[in-house]
């Protein structure tokens, strides 16, 4: 009986630490009582296009149009190729 107690006690101690079960939600960004199917669905996946100067990766409504059609990551690269 005494081992009992004692592994209740331990356990309570425990789940004190760790903040409880809502505390533990909040921190995995789910509201208390909320489950994995409500969670706020994610934006569309962007087209990420690559500067030709730097090599950097950029989404597409984020790059500089340049001579040629070809897309940049700043001014700077855009006018190092002549646009």
């Amino acid at each position: 009986m005494k081992y009992l107690l004692l592994i209740a006690l331990l356990f309570a101690i425990i789940w004190y630490m760790r903040g409880g079960r809502a505390a533990h939600q909040e921190r995995a960004g789910r509201a208390p009582g909320r489950g994995p199917g409500s969670a706020t669905p994610l934006p569309p996946p962007q087209d990420m296009v690559e500067c030709p100067v730097c090599r950097v990766h950029l989404p597409r409504t984020e790059a500089l149009p340049g001579p040629g059609g070809q897309l940049y990551c700043c001014a700077e690269h855009r006018q190092r190729a002549g646009g």
